[in-house]
């Protein structure tokens, strides 16, 4: 199963698409406070979770660097918290390192 973050919502697309495979639906949402909500809007129990975020600013869908790092951390705890069996983070550029 693959999800896309809102870092590069295309790159996911164009990923998933070269797979062809489709984007798991994902609810990503920030609050009026700031803070990221994460839920997985199928059931990933057991299953292998790839999510696609790169860590970059994207100045297009107004995610920071750090928005997409916190966002990416939410997504793993998230699919932790829902049984993944495991969880692979694809990040084409990885800020920060």
């Amino acid at each position: 199963m693959i999800f896309s973050g809102r870092a590069n919502p295309e790159l996911g697309a164009k990923i998933a698409d070269k797979l062809g495979i489709a984007l798991g639906p994902i609810t990503l949402k920030t609050f009026s406070n700031g803070e990221v909500y994460c839920r997985f809007d199928e059931s990933i129990r057991g299953a292998d979770v790839f999510l696609i975020q790169p860590t970059c600013g994207n100045p297009v869908t107004g995610v920071s660097v750090n928005d997409a790092v916190q966002e990416l951390m939410l997504m793993i705890d998230a699919a932790k918290g829902a049984s993944a069996h495991r969880v692979i983070a694809v990040t084409p550029w990885f800020g920060y390192s």
